[in-house]
């Protein structure tokens, strides 16, 4: 099966002026390759984790005035929500795909997963140089794997709002961008290096599904 790729009409979506026209080319022209997308993922989970996951493709259901920055899929264990849940994100802004685990500030134990991560902190600096951090889903903002210090998940751990993703940007016009097979076996790739954190999280949460 060949998977479409996200392209420069896509990341244009974010340039369109107006709440419903920009909502308009969310669904007509990425949500359609999320739908795409998911399923694959869902199923490569599903068999990597053991247990069942499920698919949420946002909405932005509460937007009244303001249009959204950026758009996503998110992978989780709960078929209900994902944004109390340590979960996977797919997803663009106007310049860069976004591939995360996420862990934001929705989490109910959100501290008990930040002292797990913190206790890890040699294990998280060691993922790949070309591994990003965002602080703040809503930001474009990232910082370097190599460049994360343990007061960033100090702060995760003790500050209400603070938040922690991590994982890869692409940008647009990468080379990687322009083939959907490799961009897909890309996705799963890090996804792969970033599972044993959404384990490790689950179980600070201490409701790993049984297998």
């Amino acid at each position: 099966m060949e998977f479409q790729r996200f392209d420069q009409h896509d990341f244009n979506t974010f340039t369109i002026d107006g709440l419903d026209e920009r909502m308009e080319a969310i669904q007509t022209r990425i949500q359609p390759k999320f739908q795409e997308i998911g399923p694959e993922l869902v199923d490569y989970f599903s068999s990597q984790l053991g247990n069942e996951v499920y698919l949420h493709i946002a909405k932005h259901a509460r937007r009244t005035v303001n249009p959204p920055k950026d758009t996503w899929m998110a992978i989780a264990d709960n078929k209900r929500g994902y944004k109390k849940h340590p979960h996977f994100q797919l997803g663009l802004f106007d310049d860069h795909v976004f591939i995360w685990l996420a862990l934001i500030y929705e989490l109910p134990n959100k501290k008990e997963i930040a002292k797990s991560f913190l206790t890890k902190y040699n294990e998280i600096k060691q993922l790949p140089d070309d591994f990003v951090v965002s602080l703040d889903h809503m930001k474009k903002d990232s910082i370097r794997i190599t460049d994360l210090e343990k007061t960033h998940l100090e702060r995760f751990r003790d500050v209400k709002k603070a938040e922690f993703l991590v994982g890869r940007h692409f940008y647009a016009g990468d080379d990687i961008l322009q083939d959907g097979g490799k961009f897909l076996k890309t996705v799963k790739q890090t996804y792969d290096t970033l599972i044993p954190f959404y384990q490790l999280a689950l179980r600070s949460r201490k409701e790993i599904p049984s297998n």
